[in-house]
């Protein structure tokens, strides 16, 4: 089964932490392997000019730094290719957490395989499976609430 990625928290010291870390989990690198620690401060001091050591980051990562330049958010946000406003912006910060747990959803070959089998089908054949999903989560208790809404 797809990683189950936690929802950042919102408003907590530690939503910095838990956004970065969503981001380390989701977004991959050649061979869909994760990325060091050294890999994004690397190319984040290389972004920025700056100092941005692989000590700061796995601060950063870990709650322990809280407090980053707007420079250094704006080097991470590049490097992982979300908004800067994802860091700070709750509404953002949903938006593309949404989107990074798709992402991740997308990585487990079972799902992929399934979504690119829906692609071809009708309006009504998605909201079909749509409605069977729900009920199969409902029935299994898996966590999350209706799918319907289909786009």
């Amino acid at each position: 089964m797809p990683e189950e990625i936690a929802e950042p928290t919102t408003g907590a010291a530690g939503a910095l932490a838990e956004r970065i870390e969503t981001l380390f989990q989701v977004v991959r690198g050649p061979g869909q392997r994760q990325f060091s620690n050294e890999e994004v401060a690397r190319s984040c001091r290389e972004a920025t000019g700056e100092s941005f050591s692989t000590t700061y980051l796995w601060q950063l990562r870990t709650g322990r730094r809280d407090n980053p330049t707007k420079r250094h958010l704006e080097a991470l946000a590049a490097f992982f290719q979300v908004p800067v406003a994802y860091f700070f912006d709750d509404e953002q910060g949903r938006a593309v957490f949404d989107d990074l747990a798709l992402l991740g959803a997308l990585r487990h070959a079972g799902v992929r395989n399934m979504a690119l089998r829906a692609v071809n089908l009708s309006p009504e054949g998605m909201v079909a499976i749509s409605d069977l999903i729900d009920m199969l989560a409902h029935r299994e208790g898996a966590p999350g609430g209706s799918t319907s809404g289909v786009d």
